[in-house]
């Protein structure tokens, strides 16, 4: 654990480049599953399996707990659908 704030900062740097890069590639594969579904984009969610994303990611992370993960969860799926509609992220 960084003892200084810039050291802090640094790693908190560190993690967001990481996740820009994994936020990313999750838009891709989001993508390639909306271009397989019969029906895709928002009218496709799957209720179901956002529930077991988010259940398995709080057993992952129990700090965060269901509830504040179900709220970064629903950010990431939604802006992930909106970026598959605006670019074939499919083909990224």
């Amino acid at each position: 654990m960084p003892e200084t704030i810039p050291g802090a900062r640094a790693a908190i740097d560190r993690i967001d480049a990481a996740l820009a890069t994994l936020l990313e590639r999750r838009a891709e594969l989001a993508a390639t599953v909306q271009r397989l579904k019969p029906v895709g984009g928002f009218a496709g969610r799957d209720p179901g399996r956002e529930r077991e994303i988010v259940e398995a990611m709080a057993s992952r992370a129990p700090r965060l707990g269901a509830d504040r993960l179900a709220r970064i969860m629903t950010a990431v799926i939604e802006t992930g659908l909106e970026a598959s509609e605006e670019h074939d992220l499919s083909s990224a």
